[in-house]
C-alpha cells in the first residue's frame, strides 16, 4: 500500500469499547504487572508495524517522571481523514473503537496486528489520559482523550500535561474535531502517543519494568533489521563525569550487541536516523526538536537515561547475542520464501464474512550455529511474535535438521569412528541440541496459532516450506559441499557424535547406580546370581527350576550379562491367590523385586533391569507346569513384559547322541523322541557310527557346564522360544479352567482330551 493510500477508508470498524473497562482482563490478560506491560507492547507494536510494512525506521519510547509514557514512529501516520461508515476522524476510529486495520482487507501485508490495531483502543479505555499526536500533510494534528472518551483538557500548564486537569468530554455520538496545533515538512509522516495508565483499573502492586522494557525492544530490534529503537528513561538521570561534556557516553549496558548504546544524550538517540540511511530516506527519520521535546508533552530532564537498539544484521546479529561461550562454527543463515494456500475469511464490500481460498507467502529467516557448551537457546518468531512453545516452524526445522545431520554421520561413520551396526550409536535430537542457538523467524498473515496465548505456531502448512528450505540450504552447509563451510562442518558434526558418545556413556553410568541403589535399599535376594552392571540393554534373566541346576547355570554363563535366580519347585498359583497373597509370597516377591519395573497397574517396561527373562525348566510335564505358572504371574501382574517381547522359554534339548568313529567328540543333541527316532535314522543311512547308549536328560541338573551353556546358555548355539502375547491369553484361559476354583470343568476337559495327549508335543 502506497504511503500517500492510507487512508480511513482502509479501517475496518467492529465494535465499541463499552466492555473493555468493565472486563479489562479479557482484552489484556490481568491488571497486574504484567498487564500494565501489555498495554505498551500494544503501543509499540502498532509503531513496529510500520516498519514491518517498509514505512517506519524510527521507534522512540520515552518513560516520563510522572509516570505516562510516551511511544513515538516515524511512520505514514494514523489517517486524520473521515472514516465512511462512523463519520469520524481516523484518529478517532482508531483510538475509541475495536477496529481492524487494513490486513483484513485485499491489500494485505504481513504484519504483526495490522495497521494500529485493536490494541490501541484497548489501551485508550484503560487509561486516565490519553494525548495523540499525527504529523500528515505538512500539519501536526493533536487529540486528547479521558478514559477511552474523546475530549478537551484545560491543562494549568501545557507544558506538563496531567489527567487530573479539568476534562470537557464531547458529547455522545458527536464526532470530535482533530486541533491542529504545529505544522511540519509536508513529507514528514508520523505518530506521537502519550498515556497515563488508569490506578482505577490497575492494581496498586502493578509496577512497570525496564528491564522487560529493554529486553522486549533489544528482541524487536533484531527481528526487524534497520529499526532504531530509542528508550529514554526520564525517571534516571546520569550527571556527566567532571570536566565532561554532557554528550559523552556513560555506560554500556553488559551484554550488549553491536549497534546498543546507553548514552546520557536524549538528542542522540531521538535525532536524525542513522548515517546508513540512504538520502531518499531523510524525511522518514524522527527530529529531537521537532517532534518530542517541542514542548507539547513537557521538558525532559538534563541527562536522563537513553539506550539506543539498531541491528542491521536481523536474525544472525540475535543469535550472535545469544550465543555464550566458544563457537564451533559460525552463524549459518537460512532464507527463503515460500507460497501456499490458506481458506480464510474475508470481509466483502458490505461487511459481511465469507471463505476466500488466498494464496499465502511464508519469508523464513533462520540463523544458527554450535557453540562448545550443553545448554539449548531456541528463539522462535511468527512475524515479531515470540512463540516460546514452538510449533510448525520450529518442527519444520529440527526434522530437517535431524535427518540431515544423520545421513552426515552415516556418510562420515568411518572418520567419525561411529559403530553403525550398534543400536545405540544414533544421533538424537538431544545430541544436535546440545549446544545450539538458534533463531527462527517465519513471516506470514494471519498466522494461526494453538490456544489463545500464542506459544506455538499452528499453521500446518508452514512447516514444509520450513522442511524444504532447511533440507536444500542446511543439508548443503552440513555435507560441506557449500563452499566455505567444509571444515565447520566437521566440527559440528564431531561435537554432536562426542554428545552422543557422552550421553550413551552417561545411561551406561545412570544404570550402573540405578542398579546398585536397587540392591543396596531393596535388599535383593540372597540367591540371586547377578551380572554385571552397565549391560541393560542386553541383560538376560534366568529363572532358573532347583539349586541342582542353579549350580550348573552359574558355570555355564556369561556374568558379563546373564543373571540366574533360582526357584523352589512351584510358585504360587496367582490365578487363584490374591493380589496380597501374591506379594506375601517369596517367590513371586522375589521375581518381583529382581525384575525391578514394579506390578500392576504400576509396572514401567522402562525401569526393567533385564532385557530378557528366559524360564529355564527341564523339559518334562513338571516343567511345563512351572512356566505356565510363571506365565500366567508375568501375564497377570507384569503383562508389558510379554506385550513387549521380553519373556521367552528356554528349549532344552532331551537326547544327547554321541557320535563314534571319524565323528567321535561330536555330538548331536534332539528334542523330541521324534526327532530322536528321525536322527538316528538319517545316521544310519550315512553310515555315521554312533553310541547306542543315547543319553536321556531327566533335567538340567544331568547336564554338565559345557553342555548346559552350547545346548540352553550360549546365544551362539541355544534355542529360545518366544512368549507371545496370544499364547499368554490362552495359557490365562486354560490355566483358569485347569487350575481355577471350579472343579467340574477341569475334570470334563481332562476326560474329553485324555486319548489326545502327546508327550512329545507338551508345550510346543
Amino acid at each position: 500500500m502506497a504511503k500517500e493510500d492510507y487512508g480511513a477508508k482502509d479501517l475496518t470498524v467492529l465494535e465499541g469499547l463499552d466492555a473493555v473497562r468493565k472486563r479489562p482482563g479479557m482484552y489484556i490478560g490481568t491488571t497486574d504487572s504484567q498487564g500494565l506491560m501489555h498495554c505498551l507492547w500494544e503501543i509499540i507494536d502498532n509503531a513496529v508495524d510500520e516498519a514491518l510494512a517498509g514505512f517506519c525506521n524510527a521507534i522512540v519510547v520515552t518513560l516520563h517522571t510522572d509516570g505516562s509514557i510516551t511511544v513515538a514512529d516515524n511512520g505514514r501516520g494514523i489517517p486524520v481523514d473521515k472514516e465512511p461508515k462512523t463519520k469520524l476522524s481516523g484518529v478517532e476510529v482508531v483510538l475509541t473503537k475495536l477496529h481492524a486495520g487494513a490486513k483484513f482487507g485485499n491489500s494485505s501485508y504481513n504484519a504483526v496486528g495490522g495497521l494500529h490495531g485493536v490494541g490501541s483502543s484497548v489501551v485508550n479505555a484503560l487509561s486516565s489520559r490519553l494525548d495523540i499526536e499525527v504529523d500528515r500533510d505538512g500539519k501536526t494534528y493533536h487529540m486528547a482523550f479521558h478514559q477511552g472518551h474523546p475530549g478537551v483538557y484545560t491543562d494549568a500548564d501545557p507544558e506538563h500535561p496531567s489527567p487530573d486537569a479539568p476534562f470537557k468530554r464531547t458529547r455522545k455520538n458527536k464526532p470530535t474535531e482533530l486541533d491542529i496545533i504545529g505544522k511540519v515538512p509536508p513529507k514528514r509522516t508520523g505518530t506521537r502517543i502519550r498515556y497515563w495508565a488508569d490506578p482505577e483499573i490497575f492494581n496498586k502492586t502493578a509496577e512497570f519494568s525496564y528491564e522487560q522494557l529493554v529486553d522486549r525492544v533489544r528482541q524487536t530490534s533484531f527481528l526487524v533489521p534497520g529499526l532504531k529503537i530509542t528508550v529514554i528513561d526520564e525517571n534516571i538521570a546520569q550527571e556527566p563525569a567532571p570536566g565532561e561534556p554532557d554528550h559523552e557516553m556513560t555506560s554500556v549496558p553488559e551484554g550488549a550487541g553491536a549497534g546498543e548504546t546507553v548514552t546520557a544524550d536524549a538528542a542522540s538517540a531521538v535525532g536524525e536516523s542513522d548515517s546508513a540511511q540512504t538520502q531518499g530516506d531523510e524525511d522518514l527519520a524522527l527530529n529531537e526538536a521537532e517532534t518530542i521535546a517541542d514542548g507539547a508533552f513537557g521538558t525532559q530532564v538534563d541527562h536522563p537515561r537513553v539506550a539506543e537498539f539498531l541491528h542491521n544484521g536481523g536474525v544472525k546479529d540475535f543469535v550472535d547475542y545469544l550465543s555464550k561461550g566458544e563457537p564451533v562454527s559460525d552463524i549459518w543463515r537460512i532464507q527463503g520464501e515460500g507460497t501456499y494456500e490458506e481458506e480464510t475469511q474475508a470481509v466483502g464490500a458490505n461487511g459481511e464474512l465469507h471463505a476466500e481460498k488466498i494464496t499465502r507467502t511464508c519469508g523464513v529467516d533462520i540463523a544458527l550455529r554450535w557453540v562448545n557448551g550443553y545448554d539449548t537457546v531456541m528463539r522462535s518468531f511468527v512475524n515479531i511474535i515470540e512463540t516460546p512453545g514452538g510449533g510448525t516452524h520450529v518442527d519444520g526445522l529440527m526434522n530437517s535438521v535431524t535427518r540431515q545431520i544423520r545421513k552426515a554421520v552415516e556418510a562420515n561413520a568411518r572418520k567419525l569412528k561411529v559403530n553403525l551396526k550398534d543400536s545405540n550409536m544414533k544421533v538424537e535430537r538431544d545430541d544436535i541440541m546440545a549446544g545450539l542457538v538458534a533463531v527462527v523467524t517465519v513471516r506470514i498473515a494471519e498466522p494461526q496459532f494453538q490456544g489463545q496465548t500464542k506459544d506455538v505456531l499452528g499453521t500446518a502448512q508452514v512447516k514444509p516450506i520450513v522442511t524444504r528450505m532447511s533440507d536444500k540450504q542446511f543439508g548443503e552447509m552440513i555435507t560441506g559441499s557449500k563452499r566455505g563451510y567444509k571444515e565447520q562442518s566437521n566440527r559440528v558434526l564431531e561435537k554432536i557424535v562426542g554428545e552422543m558418545h557422552a550421553r550413551v556413556q552417561s545411561r551406561k553410568a545412570k544404570e550402573v547406580t540405578r542398579r546398585k541403589n536397587a540392591l543396596e535399599s531393596a535388599s535383593m535376594p540372597a540367591k540371586l546370581s547377578d551380572c554385571q552392571p552397565g549391560n541393560d540393554d542386553v541383560a538376560e534373566l534366568f529363572i532358573v527350576e532347583g539349586d541342582s541346576a542353579l549350580g550348573t547355570a552359574k558355570a555355564a554363563r556369561n556374568a558379563g550379562f546373564q543373571a540366574l535366580l533360582p526357584i523352589r519347585g512351584k510358585i504360587l498359583n496367582v490365578q487363584k491367590a490374591s493380589i496380597t497373597q501374591m506379594l506375601s509370597n517369596k517367590e513371586c516377591a522375589a521375581i518381583i523385586q529382581v525384575v525391578g519395573a514394579g506390578s500392576g497397574q504400576s509396572f514401567d517396561i522402562e525401569q526393567s533391569r533385564y532385557h530378557k527373562v528366559i524360564m529355564m525348566t527341564d523339559a518334562d510335564v513338571d516343567g511345563a507346569h512351572i512356566r505356565i505358572l510363571l506365565l500366567t504371574l508375568f501375564y497377570r501382574y507384569m503383562r508389558p513384559l510379554i506385550e513387549n517381547g521380553y519373556v521367552y522359554a528356554a528349549v532344552p534339548p532331551l537326547h544327547r547322541i554321541a557320535l563314534t568313529g571319524s565323528h567321535k567328540g561330536e555330538f548331536i543333541y534332539t528334542y523330541s523322541d521324534d526327532e530322536l527316532a528321525g536322527k538316528l535314522a538319517e545316521l544310519d543311512r550315512k553310515h555315521i557310527g554312533y553310541n547306542d547308549d543315547i543319553q536321556r536328560y531327566k533335567g538340567l541338573g544331568e547336564m554338565d557346564a559345557d553342555q548346559l551353556a552350547d545346548t540352553t546358555m550360549d546365544p551362539r548355539t541355544r534355542m529360545l522360544r518366544r512368549i507371545r502375547m496370544e499364547d499368554a491369553e490362552q495359557a490365562s484361559e486354560i490355566f483358569s479352567l485347569l487350575m481355577g476354583d471350579d472343579v467340574p470343568p477341569r475334570k470334563a476337559f481332562i476326560v474329553e482330551n485324555a486319548d489326545d495327549f502327546d508327550r512329545s508335543k507338551i508345550d510346543t
